[in-house]
């Protein structure tokens, strides 16, 4: 019956595992786009910088009782999901300075908590009060 439940891990655990970790490689380099991005193009927009810090915490492989694999579970958990995190927060501060509009209201979307304070869908007079004049197409 043992055997059963190693087999079983070794499936459900090993055999996905280098889809799961091979992610770091895009997510580095999307991390690294990101911050690119929001370095060089926040101060233009005159948006205060996100504090990286406060989304991206990779401290659990620091407790004793975690095995090694745990370990590194813990450290690609808390930089994974730190960072899309932070990147959200990157995005929705771009979202609100560009299009601070709502979107149209259906049953199935869950709007991003930073859309609680946007202009609601069909407000034009609202938005050409608020941004008629600051922001003009390029085009």
């Amino acid at each position: 019956m043992k055997y059963i439940t190693i087999k079983h891990r070794i499936l459900r655990h090993f055999l996905p595992a280098p889809f799961l970790f091979l992610a770091v490689i895009p997510i580095a380099i999307l991390d690294l786009y990101i911050e690119i991005y929001h370095r060089f193009s926040f101060p233009f927009y005159r948006i205060p910088y996100i504090k990286r810090k406060n989304y991206i915490k990779i401290d659990r492989h620091k407790l004793t009782y975690l095995n090694i694999g745990q370990k590194a579970n813990c450290i690609y958990c808390g930089y994974a999901n730190g960072v899309v995190q932070y990147w959200a927060a990157i995005i929705g501060e771009t979202e609100k300075y560009f299009c601070s509009i709502k979107h149209q209201e259906t049953e199935a979307f869950i709007p991003q908590e930073h859309h609680k304070d946007f202009i609601e869908y069909s407000d034009k007079e609202n938005f050409e009060k608020q941004y008629g004049s600051k922001r003009k197409p390029f085009l």
